[in-house]
């Protein structure tokens, strides 16, 4: 097999390598073929199966011919065959997400554009359009709700967020992966993110304002508030959860769903989990127990809520606690970072934060880190403890012979 990791350096100096097929192809009538490609799957054994599939191609006469029916497929047309693999491989949110990424960003700019014409050189001239992009770029509703319309008052247009612009670039580079599993194009070109990301700023209740809110909100919405800032759950997870979820005599809620746009599925991230629930959020929700249907949280009829029959309570109730920000406004999601936030503070390991809210990684958990400075303080205190004598084996096996005759 003649197949080799080349190495090279880019115009940064940084070191890169790759798989490459790199042989001689003698003809039957004598003539030589040279054929050099990167490997599509980069490992030894992905070089040498491409190498023989690339054997078999010149025997066959299909060799090259295969650009020609590339040149035919442009993004535009390969967006359906993605956005069905979406559909049947992601969550409907994931999909949703990738529908709005493709219309408003992928797509103008590089629909027309055959798939095999996409290089390194395209999508850094992309990446030069994003960053240049305005937030507030895209068409507004021409007939706008009213909280859209509250958020534009005063609100300049700004520049996109690198997370958001990673987020555009995370789907071509998945897009284009799937046209080459799918061989369409021979080798995706890579899709470079941007690195060196600050993590954004989170805003949460202090445990004054956490009890303020709970009191001011309306009776109807007083419970969902308190469990929201009680277990952590995310919004489609309290949109979603039912009464044969809560095991309330163990003092446990079991999270196996989430609802978005009225589809239910799993929680994010795939897993259930378990969230053990302090007695007073136990004793209110024995309380509670209606009869209108399956849903612990739901309409008059018994069918669930939805984000948009939510958002105007938690506004009334922020409203009459009295809690206000400089900047933006207390949110749903921000509940949930309260419930992090709290647990941190009242120094419960970052694991065990990390178990509860369900995060993939604790680097997520991380975040809530500062905030239990004395946890800290309590660990680096050992180090200024007396120091323990110094224990004498021999003196006390000495000790213990006499001891025992």
């Amino acid at each position: 097999m003649s197949v080799r990791l080349r190495q090279w350096k880019n115009k940064a100096g940084k070191v890169e390598e790759a798989w490459q097929v790199d042989f001689v192809f003698q003809h039957s009538d004598g003539r030589r073929q040279r054929v050099v490609k990167f490997s599509p799957v980069q490992t030894r054994r992905g070089a040498e199966q491409y190498e023989r599939e690339l054997r078999s191609a010149i025997l066959n006469g299909t060799f090259g011919k295969e650009q020609k029916s590339e040149e035919r497929i442009t993004l535009a047309k390969f967006t359906q065959r993605f956005l069905t693999f979406s559909e049947n491989n992601n969550k409907n949110s994931s999909v949703f997400s990738k529908r709005q990424i493709l219309k408003h960003h992928i797509t103008p700019f590089f629909g027309e554009m055959a798939l095999a014409e996409i290089g390194p050189a395209e999508i850094e001239d992309f990446k030069a359009l994003m960053r240049s992009k305005r937030s507030a770029a895209r068409a507004r509703k021409e007939a706008p709700t009213k909280a859209a319309i509250r958020k534009r008052q005063n609100a300049d247009a700004k520049p996109l967020s690198l997370k958001t612009i990673n987020n555009v670039l995370t789907v071509l580079h998945k897009l284009l992966s799937l046209a080459e599993e799918q061989r369409v194009i021979s080798q995706a070109p890579r899709v470079r993110l941007f690195g060196k990301i600050a993590k954004p700023a989170f805003d949460f209740l202090s445990f004054d304002e956490a009890e303020r809110l709970v009191a001011a909100a309306e009776p109807e919405w007083r419970l969902v508030l308190l469990v929201a800032l009680k277990s952590g759950l995310r919004q489609g997870e309290l949109i979603g959860l039912q009464w044969n979820d809560l095991s309330l005599p163990q003092g446990l809620l079991h999270v196996r769903r989430t609802i978005w746009r009225g589809i239910e599925g799993l929680p994010k991230g795939g897993r259930e989990r378990t969230v053990d629930l302090p007695a007073s959020v136990v004793d209110v929700l024995k309380a509670h127990r209606h009869l209108r249907g399956r849903f612990v949280f739901c309409q008059e009829d018994g069918q669930p809520l939805t984000p948009g029959k939510m958002k105007a309570p938690l506004r009334r109730a922020l409203q009459a606690a009295g809690i206000t920000r400089e900047q933006g406004q207390i949110g749903w999601h921000d509940l949930r970072h309260t419930y992090g936030s709290h647990l941190a503070m009242r120094a419960v390991p970052l694991k065990v934060v990390q178990e509860l809210m369900g995060h993939a990684t604790i680097e997520m958990t991380m975040r809530y880190a500062h905030l239990s400075p004395d946890t800290r303080r309590e660990a680096v205190s050992v180090l200024d403890r007396p120091s323990v004598p110094v224990c004498d084996i021999r003196a006390t096996r000495a000790v213990e012979a006499s001891n025992h005759p």
